[in-house]
């Protein structure tokens, strides 16, 4: 599934919003297996190999190479894709592998705007300032988000990454559940762009529960897993107005002159709703306002598919997940449960737990979603430097990224693409179109993740924390305490 000043915790001390953060500075073995096919005239081995998620290559391999020799590539320029995998802290720790070893291959690189800092910062990416043509460059520099292209940057304002697309969760819903409990169309229009609390939330998901065939409600992402520190629980924590290092002013640091903040009443709080939703029955560390049993206990095993599985398949209600939900979801032929359409499935904003600018840190508050997307990087090292900037230039045009919204729902990552009359169009991109409005205020609400040097080696540390105190082997008191200690050794290193 993403990524980016002032000291101190006091809300007052900034006037900085998410949104405008975000608007600003950020919408932020070493052997790699090959996978499958070769596309183009011949397969001589002079094939230019892009580095992606197994799941990943899954879907778009059998559309991106038709649609990149649409937008301009070559015929006689080959390509194959390098499977990794789908974890991403995974992917990151072979990248950095094989490129500090020297590898040629992969020429090109899906790399994770969470992460694509730690590439640069340790020098392991070409700069394409460098390598691109001006016309491209300026492109770029004209038609992208501003922020999410700043997390592909340097400091000094190099480019070393293609931007690809952003990425926003919602919260999926089964329709036809909803109606089995008395909801309707109206009631849909409303969710799509109007964010709940939790506590509403909560109430509609049990009333859907008790009403239709769901045997539970809520399915998401909670494994110990780089998803889980990125994104789940960050989004759950920022609604709430928590903070990993006093808001977010103090995402990029400074490591070891910021506060740790997060043995605090809103992380705790946060945790414990979350430990309700998946408790069995009430005992000493649910939270009195929320209903237990909405979320399968399985959810502290689940990543991305994990969750959406049992979803499309009609066991959950709800689903908080990332837009290419909505293309593997809406599956005519999945017989067992299939959801044909939008009048099928819904979306809306995360859920909040407190309002927007009134958390205890500065950008915490409001429906918030993580800040995902992925870019594509070339390796310095690369024999075919050429080509993979050919594979790069198809992909700045605007037909590929309207392509590949149509394909697996990738949202352009161009400002007018996302507001053009194609992207709203089923007829023209397909049903992610119908979902625009609610991935627009998720967007307004993203919150990107920490990006200095030591968020990779923090991720697994908060992760475990947060994993075990919704599956109940620990409180959210003594999680959130030793989590503070663990983070307050990490910004020491």
């Amino acid at each position: 599934m993403v990524a980016n000043h002032s000291q101190g915790s006091d809300t007052n001390s900034s006037s900085v919003s998410r949104r405008t953060f975000v608007k600003a500075a950020g919408a932020s073995g070493a052997a790699v297996g090959l996978a499958g096919c070769i596309y183009g005239d011949d397969g001589d081995g002079d094939e230019v190999v892009i580095s992606m998620g197994a799941q990943t290559i899954e879907d778009v391999e059998g559309a991106m190479p038709d649609l990149l020799r649409e937008n301009g590539l070559d015929d006689d320029i080959s390509l194959r894709f390098s499977s990794q995998s789908d974890d991403s802290g995974d992917q990151r720790d072979t990248y950095m592998q094989l490129l500090e070893s020297g590898e040629a291959e992969p020429d090109l690189m899906m790399v994770d705007t969470g992460w694509t800092n730690v590439l640069i910062e340790r020098g392991h990416l070409a700069n394409l300032s460098e390598e691109l043509d001006d016309d491209t460059l300026d492109l770029i520099d004209s038609d992208y988000f501003d922020a999410f292209t700043e997390t592909a940057r340097d400091p000094d304002g190099d480019l070393f990454a293609l931007p690809l697309f952003p990425d926003y969760a919602v919260m999926f819903y089964n329709k036809d559940y909803a109606r089995d409990a008395g909801y309707d169309d109206s009631d849909f229009d409303d969710w799509s762009t109007n964010p709940m609390t939790w506590s509403e939330w909560a109430e509609v998901t049990e009333e859907i529960v008790e009403a239709s065939d769901a045997e539970f409600g809520l399915a998401t992402q909670w494994d110990i897993y780089e998803g889980t520190a990125c994104c789940t629980w960050n989004e759950v924590m920022t609604s709430w107005g928590g903070a990993y290092f006093g808001g977010i002013d103090n995402l990029a640091g400074p490591v070891g002159d910021r506060p740790v903040t997060v043995d605090e009443e809103e992380f705790i709080e946060g945790l414990r709703m979350m430990y309700t939703f998946a408790a069995s029955e009430e005992d000493e560390n649910t939270h009195p306002d929320y209903p237990t049993g909405i979320a399968s206990d399985s959810i502290t095993s689940w990543t991305e598919e994990g969750a959406r599985e049992p979803f499309s398949s009609g066991d959950a209600a709800m689903l908080r997940n990332w837009p290419y939900t909505v293309p593997l979801t809406l599956d005519p032929d999945n017989e067992e449960y299939p959801f044909e359409s939008a009048d099928d499935l819904g979306a809306m904003p995360i859920p909040y737990a407190v309002e927007e600018g009134e958390g205890a840190y500065p950008g915490t508050g409001g429906t918030t979603s993580a800040q995902g997307g992925w870019h594509i990087a070339l390796n310095p090292n690369s024999e075919r430097k050429e080509e993979a900037l050919e594979v790069m230039r198809a992909m700045t045009e605007d037909d590929f990224n309207l392509g590949m919204l149509d394909v697996i729902a990738w949202l352009p990552p161009k400002p007018a693409l996302f507001d053009a009359d194609e992207a709203t169009d089923p007829d023209a991109v397909g049903e992610i179109a119908n979902y625009m409005d609610t991935l627009r205020v998720a967007g307004e609400g993203a919150m990107p993740r920490p990006v200095t040097e030591q968020w990779p080696s923090q991720v697994d540390i908060i992760a475990e924390q947060v994993n075990q105190s919704v599956a109940g082997d620990k409180s959210p008191e003594d999680a959130a305490a030793d989590l503070q200690t663990a983070l307050e050794d990490s910004e020491s290193v």
